[in-house]
């Protein structure tokens, strides 16, 4: 099995890292495979809505949003994990989640999800909410740890201390792994639910 792992923040080895990396012990010790994009400061711009994806099944612009997508396919779970700016994830990761899940027609459904938010204070639930929705609209279970899966640290590396913190996200790893592989097992022998063709309504009369 296979977790593919984003790291948004600019800071390679920040306070997101040292989250994402307490999550990668347990995945090991759980015979889970991991790779980590550090996407927080590649030059990622925003949708443009031009329709390229929905004809040639991948994003205009060929960057490593292309490139996360392959990997995203043959992953059984995803993490993904932000610093907080006003209450937010940081603006480059959300132009590259909302290209990455919006350009993949893959199915979704089944793959598990986990967010994790980093702040030296506040701000934490906000981000986690935001970024578990490209989850709850694409068919994904999403993980839950002990608490709102948060770290909290200002400076590099201050998240070290934070023990509960890195407790939240052990267990988070766990059971996210638990989710990933009871999932395998039931779809041995039930297979993945069935889906209806899509309906897509507004609200204009």
């Amino acid at each position: 099995m296979k977790v593919l792992m984003i790291n948004g923040s600019p800071r390679a080895n920040g306070n997101t890292a040292a989250a994402l990396h307490e999550m990668e012990k347990i995945f090991r010790e759980e015979g889970i495979e991991t790779e980590t994009l550090h996407i927080g400061q590649k030059d990622i711009r925003g949708c443009i809505a031009c329709g390229h994806c929905h004809r040639n099944g991948k994003c205009v612009f060929d960057d490593v949003v292309n490139e996360a997508a392959m990997k995203f396919a043959e992953a059984d779970g995803i993490v993904v994990g932000s610093p907080v700016y006003y209450a937010s994830a940081n603006a480059t990761l959300m132009a590259f989640l909302q290209r990455l899940f919006y350009s993949t027609r893959f199915p979704k459904t089944m793959k598990v999800g986990a967010s994790v938010a980093a702040a030296r204070r506040g701000g934490l639930t906000a981000t986690y909410d935001e970024l578990n929705k490209f989850f709850g609209i694409s068919g994904m279970p999403i993980a839950s740890g002990q608490y709102w899966n948060g770290i909290h640290g200002g400076a590099p590396g201050e998240a070290e201390q934070d023990a509960e913190g890195l407790q939240m996200m052990r267990t988070l790893a766990r059971n996210m792994a638990f989710l990933m592989k009871s999932i395998a097992l039931g779809r041995e022998q039930y297979g993945l639910p069935e889906r209806e063709r899509g309906v897509f309504t507004n609200f204009i009369r």
